[in-house]
């Protein structure tokens, strides 16, 4: 009994967890954000709506600075006000505004969104029962060790996503008459916009694909497309 307890607690843990996590979040968004009202953007979303056969594609504002876009475990899809403020001022065009708009709802049509939710638990319990496990055998080092494979794995489901999340957004721009080119003109802002510092971390540390691969991604997607 003692052997299997440690992974006992972590399953435990990581039950717990999630419901925090997702409690936590919830509560954090419905304070922190409202349902934007912009007509031009509207405009496109409701191309991006027709699309997908439904009536309308609602976007909430989310009062943060950085500049970032994310789809909440409920469904829900978020333009940070920072993102918003970006396109304002004219340094991010509707197009490229609605491009995030529809990767968020490529993470929420493809699970991510509540997987990651999921994956976050996960993870924390599998640290959890691994610095527990090792830490037996390995004194000092077995929490950094616990802490560096599941860094890893979260990094690689990750960056999993965000190109799962890029095909989809590359075929309903498309589908939508927006296309694919706002997508890639984006990404070629987005180390400017989100103020990053190449080679800070390993490309395998970080949770997004560079940019560069993302958009060799998309041109091998249209070639593919293209030939068929």
């Amino acid at each position: 009994m003692l052997r299997v307890t440690p992974i006992l607690l972590a399953v435990l843990y990581a039950f717990a967890m999630y419901h925090f996590s997702a409690w936590r979040t919830r509560r954090e968004l419905d304070a922190r954000s409202t349902e934007l009202a912009d007509p031009a953007l509207k405009r496109l979303t409701d191309r991006l709506a027709a699309a997908l056969g439904v009536a309308r594609v609602p976007v909430h504002i989310y009062e943060i600075d950085p500049v970032n876009g994310l789809a909440a475990p409920d469904g829900r899809i978020f333009i940070t006000r920072g993102f918003y403020r970006k396109y304002q001022s004219g340094e991010v065009t509707g197009e490229e505004l609605t491009s995030v708009i529809a990767h968020e709802l490529g993470h929420v049509a493809l699970g991510h969104s509540r997987r990651r939710m999921i994956d976050f638990s996960g993870q924390n319990a599998m640290r959890t029962a691994l610095a527990m496990l090792l830490g037996r055998f390995i004194p000092f080092f077995g929490v950094w060790i616990a802490n560096m494979l599941t860094t890893l794995l979260a990094a690689r489901l990750s960056r999993a996503d965000e190109y799962e999340a890029d095909a989809y957004a590359a075929a309903l721009l498309t589908k939508a008459g927006i296309g694919v080119a706002p997508q890639k003109a984006l990404f070629h802002k987005l180390d400017a916009l989100t103020a990053q510092r190449a080679g800070v971390a390993p490309a395998w540390l970080l949770s997004h694909p560079k940019t560069a691969e993302r958009i060799a991604a998309l041109d091998r997607l249209e070639a593919r497309w293209q030939a068929h």
